[in-house]
């Protein structure tokens, strides 16, 4: 079920709206707007194994 939601959100030809964009503005956006999900969800998940592996409770 989960599959049939994300598979179409996967399915995005990136070169192919590069190649109609209107001008460079709308290029940039592209590729600003593909990439910065990615970089924000690495940040995420850096700052939770951070903040899991410096916890003070935890006593080895």
């Amino acid at each position: 079920m989960l599959a049939s939601f994300i598979n179409p959100l996967q399915e995005l030809n990136i070169e192919e709206k590069i190649q109609n964009a209107p001008d460079k503005g709308y290029e940039i956006g592209v590729v600003i707007g593909t990439y910065l999900p990615f970089v924000v969800l690495v940040g995420v998940a850096y700052f939770v194994y951070y903040k899991a592996k410096n916890r003070k409770d935890l006593e080895d």
